[in-house]
């Protein structure tokens, strides 16, 4: 079993949502806890709970983190549509503790058996690093959705930036350089992986409230986009848990290269003999969505 801890930006794309429930319908998975982080924490937690509700999961908390980034320096990117799930008399239980808080003590009090999954900006990662340093020794990894190298048959295509570094790379500098085994996956992989309006169908046509509801997020996500396709980003990471072979690494160490007068970000892999981080550079797309769909409507 995967005991792990789920750290998301939820509510813009629609990934997050989407990795969420990969996480909640694998029976390998134990969702320990589920923090928010940047942007509006308390709606991004308000939709964990929501979806989480229409999974008929009631047994898992969900923590507010940090709304800013690392050295506050950055404008937060806010889309605007990240509530519409919601309806404003909807009241969930939000716990009073502190994300950073629950990070450091379920990791301290559970040495090597706590996987931290950010698929955000790593800004409460990087925050519980400072705060208890001791927590990159006793995690057993970091698998992360962020980055990208553009090594290999990763082509010029890729943009050089990723959105979670990009948007806090102090914070991510200060995690890839933590020394703890982290497990990277970027988008030279996550681009590869993509669904379309069938896979939003099925969804739909599946009954099931909790996909009817992923699937009226990806229809606004694709109206969003004026694309009839988007990339699973988060849940490609989330998967690595179930079946660590759909994505082929290599190890090496990360660089962030950060300039606060500019938006900046850029992960640059470097080889060397310590190297702590498993980089994703290749995937098999079309075992990772036969896994992902068939987790999701596994339920009907």
């Amino acid at each position: 079993m995967q005991r792990i801890i789920l750290d998301t930006d939820i509510g813009t794309d629609v990934d997050d949502a989407l990795a969420l429930a990969l996480a909640l319908r694998s029976p390998e998975i134990v969702l320990e806890g589920v923090t928010t982080v940047y942007g509006d924490v308390d709606i991004r937690a308000r939709l964990v709970k929501k979806l989480m509700h229409l999974a008929n999961r009631h047994d898992v908390c969900v923590y507010k983190g940090i709304e800013k980034p690392l050295l506050q320096n950055r404008e937060v990117f806010w889309a605007g549509h990240e509530e519409l799930l919601l309806s404003n008399h909807e009241a969930f239980d939000i716990e009073d503790r502190h994300a950073v808080d629950f990070i450091i003590d379920k990791i301290m009090s559970n040495p090597g058996e706590i996987t931290l999954v950010p698929i955000g900006p790593l800004t409460n990662i990087a925050v519980a690093i400072i705060r208890e340093p001791r927590i990159v020794e006793h995690v057993k990894e970091i698998i992360l959705m962020g980055g990208v190298t553009r090594l290999g048959n990763n082509g010029i295509e890729l943009p050089p930036i990723e959105h979670n570094v990009k948007c806090d790379p102090e914070a991510a500098s200060l995690v890839f350089s933590s020394g703890a085994p982290i497990v990277m996956v970027g988008l030279d992989v996550t681009m590869k992986v993509r669904i379309t309006s069938k896979e939003k169908d099925e969804l739909y046509a599946s009954g099931d409230p909790l996909n009817i509801a992923l699937a009226q997020s990806i229809e606004k996500w694709l109206r969003f986009r004026g694309k009839d396709w988007t990339a699973m980003h988060d849940p490609l990471a989330v998967s690595l848990l179930v079946d660590r072979s759909i994505v082929q690494t290599q190890r090496m160490n990360i660089r962030v290269e950060y300039d606060h007068r500019h938006p900046t970000g850029q992960t640059v892999a470097v080889f060397s003999e310590d190297a702590n981080v498993e980089i994703g550079l290749e995937v098999d797309n079309e075992r990772f969505i036969r896994l992902l769909m068939d987790r999701l409507l596994a339920q009907n």
